[in-house]
């Protein structure tokens, strides 16, 4: 058996937050649309004591000759011991033997790209044309990347940024003005960000309800990516039945993990309500934002077959480059 181990260094130098990603997961999104992905439920483990949780998360695509298993952790102390939140491996199969093709021992970077282009994609289905103005509501990994998705699908003149520690948010700033080319501000409060922005996108692991319906306003869009566990909340429940567009990854995730979750809960969405996955926006199954003063949301909790689609690039994209080591026995 032969299989290929590839570093987080060497993924890095193939693999970007850039448009041939936002195609490749969008094309697997339309894939999950067309019935064409086997896509099991997530499984996860929590870990309390260390505020940390290990997912795994799989997707077989229709005429793929490989799917991807992806192991994901999220330790959200990290932080305070100088470390970064998210880490993990994806392994390669091949569909037709079940052999372990390869092994990216990424850290949770593959997952970082495809979740930031995936907002990157709601965003492009979702905010208005014209924006002024771009909130970003965290100052990790993904605050980070997801800002870079953004501008790949629109231009805005400037960005609101709100953290907690006023060293992480200087760090942002200073970072993410030299990414984008765009005067990015601290922001007082979470309710600045919202008001004050066309877009807004959430990016904390937060349990507690941070926006709230009150902020709402003509003309904005949110990409809620932090709920991916039952347990956290970012968005007030009431968001969601005030809005004028529901959108998210996978039904099947979001009332099981994500803010409609909570909102099933609290007794404002159903499974029945009209609800947009990126799949059927993209094909054009679904509407999504038709004048500039509706309100939009869109609810991701990372799908198996955007772990797939991206670690088929990577491979692809390592080996043309000649990259990683090959292990035989």
């Amino acid at each position: 058996m032969k299989v290929y181990i590839f570093s987080e260094k060497d993924i890095r130098q193939v693999v970007d937050v850039n448009k041939t990603a936002l195609e490749l997961i969008e094309q697997g999104f339309q894939k999950l649309e067309r019935g064409e992905v086997t896509m099991p439920p997530i499984l996860r483990v929590d870990i309390p004591e260390n505020n940390g949780e290990v997912d795994v998360k799989t997707a077989y695509v229709k005429g793929m000759d490989m799917f991807a298993l992806k192991i994901s952790s999220g330790f959200f102390d990290n932080v305070n011991k100088g470390l970064p939140s998210l880490s993990g491996m994806m392994l390669l199969f091949n569909t037709e033997t079940g052999f372990t093709e390869a092994v990216l021992q990424d850290n949770g970077y593959l997952t970082d790209v495809r979740t930031a282009v995936a907002g990157g994609l709601a965003a492009h289905h979702l905010a208005k044309k014209n924006i002024k103005t771009a909130g970003i509501i965290g100052t990790g990994t993904q605050a980070r990347y997801q800002l870079r998705a953004l501008q790949m699908v629109r231009d805005f003149e400037e960005v609101l940024v709100y953290g907690r520690k006023k060293e992480r948010v200087d760090a942002y700033m200073k970072e993410m003005q030299e990414t984008t080319g765009v005067k990015v501000t601290a922001a007082e409060s979470p309710e600045q960000v919202v008001r004050q922005s066309d877009a807004v996108i959430t990016t904390t692991p937060a349990k507690e309800p941070i926006i709230q319906k009150e902020w709402l306003h003509p003309g904005l869009h949110i990409t809620a990516m932090g709920s991916d566990a039952e347990e956290k909340n970012e968005v007030h429940p009431s968001v969601l039945g005030a809005v004028d567009v529901l959108a998210c990854d996978s039904k099947n995730q979001v009332f099981r993990l994500g803010e409609h979750h909570h909102a099933k809960e609290a007794g404002v969405v159903s499974e029945d309500s009209k609800i947009a996955e990126l799949g059927a926006l993209s094909l054009g199954k679904a509407e999504g934002r038709t004048t500039e003063d509706q309100v939009t949301f869109c609810d991701l909790t990372g799908t198996g077959v955007q772990d797939t689609a991206i670690a088929v690039y990577a491979y692809d994209s390592l080996r043309k480059a000649d990259k990683g080591t090959l292990f035989e026995e």
